[in-house]
């Protein structure tokens, strides 16, 4: 597997990969109207624009790759509250390759590259409710920092944390 940066002719790919994982992620904690009415051809027009706006390295999205094509991909930039602050807002993989370590590889290019654009701290929001997911990041040494804040994907009342991780 590698990473690189995406281009915007990745966007159906991306779309695709993010369009998959919140079907199985997701399962369960968003309500399944909404999970069933994402399409990777609806979602790939906001993904071709976020690609194209990329700053490296202070914003953009990395992909994970391998022969078989885009397996993955995280996106990033400064945080709306503390721009010297990195956030990282999307960090997906096909369900296929879950638990392989496609996804820790990532997460650590991920990290590297917001290490070059010379951000020192990062956060992500995760959902309360998604275990598997909050079980990653503290194993790649994120930490809820105490900021929690409701979410209302597809009609719904959702809590999401936020973690926090020091970079360098």
């Amino acid at each position: 597997m590698q990473t690189r940066y995406a281009r915007p002719d990745d966007a159906a790919a991306v779309a695709g990969v993010h369009v998959r994982s919140w079907q199985v992620a997701f399962s369960g904690l968003v309500p399944q109207h909404y999970l069933d009415a994402m399409t990777p051809s609806r979602e790939e027009p906001a993904w071709k624009t976020r690609i194209a706006a990329a700053r490296w390295p202070a914003s953009g999205v990395l992909v994970a790759e391998t022969e078989a094509g885009i397996i993955g991909f995280a996106g990033f930039g400064p945080s709306e509250g503390t721009p010297a602050i990195a956030e990282i807002g999307t960090l997906y993989a096909e369900p296929e390759v879950w638990g392989t370590g496609i996804g820790k590889q990532l997460m650590l290019a991920t990290m590297a590259t917001l290490e070059s654009a010379d951000y020192t701290q990062a956060v992500l929001w995760v959902l309360e409710a998604n275990d598997r997911a909050r079980r990653f990041y503290e194993v790649s040494g994120w930490r809820a920092d105490g900021a929690v804040v409701e979410d209302t994907t597809g009609g719904a009342s959702l809590r999401k944390l936020r973690y926090h991780r020091a970079l360098g």
